[in-house]
């Protein structure tokens, strides 16, 4: 690992190395990422200040839109730069109202990885999540489905796999088909469940992609966290992105946001250290 403006670079393989300060798209969709954007000339902006910014690591799916943010991500940065890298998710559909609905057959999964090729451009994606349940609280058997796209890494249409929503024996199971890059899970101050899981990505140098970094705090949490950021002058939401790229040296960020100036604020996170007596106080939330 080295380090960056950006909170330091991974290098989880030969051929992928990507800042710990990446983007996740989701929120460039309609209301409940269903939809266009109200604004597809701001969208593509956001995209565009995403790489001007240095980052290099772009979290997506097919299913946020569907397709939308896809193809938004391909019209705005196709051809992509040489160093970054989409993390894109299959796993699930969307009915006609927005409705989310696993699709977590081996078939449905070899479709969804041709889709995103599709729709990204690309010939092969970079990294594909096995997206299993959000709150990653099941323990049910991955190995028909991470079976189905390892076949699908060894054609050479996907480079490198990662899980979403995953528990550890999840894992364990799935580092017996191919090797797992990330893992993309529930994580933030108030929502301290996976520290094992945490620990033993950093021990196995495994990105640990955290997400909902605000998600799930009560009043009282929110206080202590407000109370923290006014005492640093930066905001929550800085204060919450830079816990967790101290928490763990393979912990990655993916906030969303569909402003410029969100994007940017977010970014500056990677410049605010938090000294041993703030982060124990901030530990103390999920305590």
């Amino acid at each position: 690992m080295a380090g960056n403006a950006l909170g330091g670079v991974l290098r989880l393989a030969d051929d992928l190395v990507f800042g710990r300060m990446g983007y996740g798209a989701m929120q460039l969709a309609g209301p409940g990422v269903f939809g266009p954007p109200k604004d597809r000339g701001q969208a593509l902006a956001v995209l565009r200040e995403v790489v001007e910014l240095g980052i290099t690591h772009i979290d997506t799916g097919d299913f946020y839109g569907p397709v939308v943010v896809n193809e938004l991500i391909r019209d705005a940065l196709h051809p992509y730069p040489e160093d970054l890298r989409i993390v894109t998710k299959v796993g699930a559909r969307r009915d006609d109202k927005g409705g989310w609905h696993p699709a977590l057959e081996p078939g449905e999964l070899v479709t969804q990885v041709h889709e995103n090729l599709r729709h990204l451009g690309v010939d092969a994606l970079d990294v594909v999540n096995l997206r299993l349940s959000i709150e990653g609280t099941g323990d049910e058997p991955v190995a028909d489905q991470f079976g189905a796209l390892a076949e699908l890494r060894a054609k050479g249409l996907i480079r490198h796999l990662g899980l979403s929503g995953a528990t550890a024996a999840q894992l364990t199971e799935a580092q017996g088909i191919a090797p797992v890059v990330t893992v993309q899970n529930l994580y933030n101050l108030a929502n301290r469940q996976d520290d094992p899981l945490v620990d033993r990505c950093a021990a196995e140098n495994i990105a640990y992609a955290a997400f909902f970094p605000l998600g799930g705090f009560s009043p009282i949490q929110s206080r202590t966290l407000t109370d923290v950021a006014a005492r640093l002058g930066a905001s929550p939401q800085q204060v919450a992105l830079a816990w967790l790229l101290q928490r763990s040296p393979t912990t990655v960020l993916i906030p969303g946001t569909s402003a410029v100036a969100h994007l940017r604020e977010n970014v500056a996170a990677t410049d605010l250290v938090l000294k041993p007596d703030v982060v124990a106080e901030l530990d103390a939330i999920g305590g």
